[in-house]
């Protein structure tokens, strides 16, 4: 009698051992979940600073130059396409493709002398580099979150009892294919009127 009551309180003991390590686990699972929630809010605050920024840049590059019309209609139409974006995957794939706009947009006040003396198109593209260094950091935060989640989802037996409780691996940010290279833009000079 007294060997059995040993075993059930051994028995208990790696119940309890068990149980306890589960709950553990799936709390850290949690933490790290809302740990890239709030790491991708960050993002998020820094792509809608970059949004705030683009149509003063947009209007005062319009003010001044009139025959890029087609690269303005592109950053609303990625503006409005990023607003409509519900997934994390989708806003970062939308951001991504203003960042390619938003590259010829930067490339033609380059080759304008007369954009980059201007003191409010200067100021608004300090503005938007320093915005666009935050999107880089935070991004890169929001992406070591995810591969700390990842390779704890990965490992064994963590894969199994996250797969049981319906975690399930998150996507990085990712640039879009061609990022690497500049942008090009032709421009045709102005003829004067």
């Amino acid at each position: 009698m007294k060997n059995l009551k040993k075993i059930w309180i051994v028995v208990g003991a790696i119940i309890l051992f068990i149980a306890l390590s589960l709950i553990a686990f799936y709390n850290s699972l949690i933490n790290q979940t809302q740990a890239i929630e709030n790491q991708w809010a960050q993002v998020e605050t820094q792509y809608q600073r970059r949004f705030d920024l683009i149509p003063n840049l947009v209007n005062s590059v319009e003010g001044i130059m009139t025959q890029e019309q087609a690269v303005f209609g592109q950053i609303a139409e990625a503006r409005t396409r990023y607003s409509g974006a519900t997934s994390v995957d989708e806003k970062a794939a939308t951001a991504t493709e203003l960042e390619s706009v938003l590259g010829r947009l930067l490339v033609i006040v380059e080759n304008y002398p007369e954009l980059r003396s201007s003191e409010n198109v200067s100021q608004l593209m300090d503005e938007l580099a320093g915005t666009e260094n935050r999107v880089a950091v935070e991004r890169r935060r929001f992406n070591d979150l995810v591969r700390v989640y990842n390779t704890t989802i990965k490992k064994f037996p963590a894969n199994l009892i996250a797969g049981t409780f319906g975690f399930s691996e998150r996507a990085y940010f990712e640039a879009a294919a061609g990022a690497e290279q500049a942008p090009a833009v032709e421009i045709e000079p102005t003829q004067p009127e």
